[in-house]
């Protein structure tokens, strides 16, 4: 339960059938509780960081093992059923697909006034801002992220799990983040990673192998933009290494000199306030990279930091078709022990371990 990390999906059409998801929610609402009861909230979201478990999770609530859906429809089965019991559990679960993820920012707000959580929960924001930025920017495997949700609970404890798309392979990557383990939002965040494919072209400056590179990016953003111009003018000059696909526009990207403007007029303390600099894309910090590598030998990590279980069938008949008795079954249980465990939670934790009889 503590590996964290990514995983490589298909990319499958269609969508879960609407009278599959209601059963998501109402399964995924029971789980959720009995999981609070027995362990606490901040167990789920150790939980949910573990990438297998997560898998496995959406099994159980019966969308497709091997699809990238499984992450946009559990995460929005998620929030759906934790929403009107935010408050008493005090889990709350922001942003989504697409727009939804945009407005993560807001929905952490909104929750932190409603239930009145302490100011320096403000910094919740910032997180789920540089965690979609590492994976989109500093770690560029090839994926765009389209789908961000951002977990935190009232004592301020928080997770991430996140997913982007490679147009090129057809394949989507979900990842993990748990708040516990990361020590340094630019440095190993994902502290441990599984994944079925492996991409060859990866510049991953998170990397522990990066931190070299980090300051000497650092350093080059200090300096006089004209300087660090003149250099990357040098480099097109050079032989570059077999291992960079690089083209002659992604050593001058568009909109460099802006961001180096930015920086040598406000130098960013550090590598996280680097990232947050407003225009500051994969291209120009790819370009930082290479001048770092190739004029005063700071190279960046190219290794990719990537590394199921069935109970109620797939939406798509694979290995078997959701059967829907079995299914009402499990949520009825389910929901029937949650009413009584409120009354005498001992006793029916015991009942709840004796769950897999029904099966």
């Amino acid at each position: 339960m503590r590996r964290t990390g990514t995983a490589d999906l298909p990319l499958h059409g269609g969508h879960a059938p609407r009278w599959l998801f209601a059963r998501m929610v109402r399964l995924s609402r029971a789980l959720i509780e009995v999981i609070a009861l027995e362990f606490g909230v901040e167990e789920f979201l150790r939980r949910l960081a573990d990438p297998f478990w997560f898998q496995a999770f959406g099994c159980v609530l019966g969308f497709d093992w091997h699809s990238s859906g499984l992450t946009t429809t559990v995460c929005g089965a998620l929030k759906e059923a934790t929403t009107p019991l935010a408050k008493d559990l005090g889990l709350f679960i922001c942003g989504g697909k697409a727009r939804a993820s945009r407005r993560t920012p807001e929905e952490i707000l909104f929750w932190l006034e409603k239930c009145g959580l302490p100011e320096e929960f403000f910094a919740l924001v910032r997180k789920s801002r540089l965690a979609a930025k590492v994976d989109n920017t500093a770690l560029q495997d090839g994926y765009q992220l389209y789908h961000h949700n951002f977990f935190f609970t009232r004592s301020g404890a928080w997770a991430v799990v996140q997913q982007g798309m490679n147009e090129k392979n057809s394949y989507a990557r979900r990842y993990h983040w748990l708040g516990e383990r990361v020590k340094k939002m630019t440095e190993e965040p994902h502290s441990g990673i599984a994944s079925q494919k492996f991409e060859k072209e990866v510049l991953n400056l998170v990397a522990r192998e990066s931190l070299k590179t980090q300051e000497t990016i650092l350093s080059l953003t200090r300096e006089s933009p004209s300087r660090i111009l003149t250099e990357i003018e040098k480099i097109k000059r050079l032989v570059l290494p077999r291992r960079h696909t690089l083209k002659e526009a992604d050593l001058k990207p568009q909109g460099l000199e802006k961001i180096l403007l930015k920086t040598y007029e406000n130098p960013p303390q550090d590598f996280e306030n680097l990232l947050e600099i407003r225009g500051l894309g994969p291209k120009n910090l790819r370009a930082l990279a290479l001048l770092s590598e190739l004029v005063y030998d700071a190279p960046a990590s190219r290794k990719d930091p990537a590394r199921y279980a069935f109970a109620h069938g797939g939406k798509d008949g694979h290995p078997f078709p959701v059967e829907r008795k079995v299914y009402d079954q499990s949520i009825a249980y389910l929901e029937e022990l949650l009413s009584k465990a409120r009354l005498e939670y001992t006793e029916k934790m015991k009942a709840f371990r004796r769950l897999h009889q029904l099966f």
